[in-house]
């Protein structure tokens, strides 16, 4: 028999998968799709179960929003993450509203939310871990929070050049002002006048090629 294209993907992400049944696999892969999204794509809303999604390739973002639309970053999945915020039904005690968008051209692997709720609300094994993945998750919100309520400008775009730089393996930041305001819920004026600051301590280059880190132990000095 052809092997589900989706059973090696979740047979590598999901500690559960070979502790419960094949037909509960075989259900999982049989509500699983294979979604691209544009950039700039809203995949959730807050409003509705979206399903779970494994990011294949691209970049998602998840933040929310206040009633006068300002927007708070909570964090970013890249190739390989897994967001179960956006399967509210599966997890009925997560009450606030988080959306996410397709921060690059992205495809993604989406659970039907209904159906991973059935199959977790039979087995504990899959309840727990969607609790866990859940839970692992609210650290990086806590730490997005700390940084509002309690860094300083310089300190927060800092920690998040050196953080981009690693994650991309590269020197050079390609994100626009904008972008970066978006990630670390500020605003582009406010980012442009630190990068600008930056610039001139000659910690970083600014251009059109993108962000340039000149001086790595000054900006670590600086996130401390």
């Amino acid at each position: 028999m052809e092997q589900n294209p989706f059973e090696p993907v979740y047979q590598e992400i999901f500690p559960f998968w070979n502790e419960i049944t094949e037909s509960e696999r075989e259900f999982i892969c049989r509500n699983s799709f294979a979604l691209n999204y544009p950039k700039g794509t809203n995949i959730h809303d807050g409003n509705e179960c979206s399903g779970v999604i494994f990011v294949h390739s691209g970049s998602l973002r998840l933040y929310i929003m206040s009633e006068d639309g300002k927007e708070i970053t909570l964090y970013r999945l890249h190739k390989g993450d897994m967001c179960m915020l956006s399967a509210s039904c599966v997890l009925q005690t997560i009450t606030f509203d988080v959306f996410v968008d397709a921060e690059e051209d992205s495809e993604c692997y989406v659970i039907s939310g209904s159906a991973f709720a059935e199959v977790s609300a039979r087995n504990p094994k899959i309840k727990i871990f969607a609790l866990e993945t859940a839970v692992s998750r609210f650290s990086d919100v806590m730490w997005v929070m700390q940084q509002i309520f309690f860094m300083s400008m310089d300190k927060r775009l800092a920690i998040f050049l050196l953080d981009e730089s690693a994650r991309i393996n590269s020197d050079t930041v390609t994100l626009t002002h904008e972008q970066i305001a978006r990630y670390i819920s500020s605003a582009r004026e406010v980012v442009s006048r630190m990068l600008k600051y930056f610039a001139g301590e000659g910690i970083v280059e600014v251009s059109r090629k993108g962000i340039k880190i000149l001086d790595k132990k000054r900006l670590r000095q600086l996130a401390l």
